[in-house]
């Protein structure tokens, strides 16, 4: 049997992903990336990329995907482990920064993507915000926090929120993951920034 007769099915197409986001680990932005490069990255021939994507922004929205998977992921620890209201911030920011050290070249793809050329991958990453924002005003809901605010205030407080995060990646990626002076700093500031817009919205008389 052949090494292609071997291969897994879905193999190639991983690996031209994983090959892309190798690139942007080494520095690479993504909107620069060209399909020869990927697939000399992945060691599959040019013409196998088309057999899986249309183009470099079909990619990358197949990597939106699986950051969306990433963030949910994120999103289901925090809920088990985060079991103190009143440490709910810190213990949220140190869930989030982890995550983002576990995966860096998902978290540089998200960085470069929210600026990037692609309106296609910038709505994408800009979609799953959205839902990560939902879904944080429904867990805010259903812990009966913030409840002086009207459903819409409360949606753009969770807005702000998720904005604020994916702000700080731009420290957080910036900084070696074996820093661990400069990781905590980061963190305490995330978590400072956080305390800020929840202050104020436990005093915003909303209508």
């Amino acid at each position: 049997m052949s090494e292609v007769q071997r291969r897994r099915p879905g193999e190639t197409r991983e690996k031209l992903m994983n090959a892309a986001l190798a690139l942007v680990g080494k520095g690479r932005h993504f909107a620069s990336i060209g399909i020869r490069e990927i697939t000399r990255q992945a060691g599959v021939v040019p013409t196998s990329f088309y057999r899986h994507f249309r183009s470099v922004d079909d990619l990358g929205l197949q990597l939106v995907d699986e950051l969306g998977l990433v963030l949910r992921r994120m999103m289901r620890e925090a809920r088990a482990n985060v079991l103190h209201a009143d440490r709910l911030i810190e213990e949220s920011v140190e869930i989030f920064v982890a995550h983002a050290q576990a995966n860096r070249s998902f978290f540089l793809f998200m960085a470069q993507g929210l600026a990037g050329e692609s309106r296609a991958v910038q709505e994408g990453i800009r979609s799953e915000m959205r839902f990560f924002a939902n879904e944080l005003a429904n867990d805010l809901r259903r812990l009966r926090l913030l409840e002086n605010l009207s459903d819409a205030d409360l949606d753009m407080t969770c807005d702000l929120v998720v904005r604020t995060v994916a702000f700080s990646l731009a420290d957080i990626l910036s900084i070696s993951p074996d820093d661990d002076y400069q990781v905590g700093q980061v963190r305490k500031r995330t978590t400072r920034f956080l305390q800020l817009v929840f202050l104020g919205a436990g005093h915003w008389k909303s209508g």
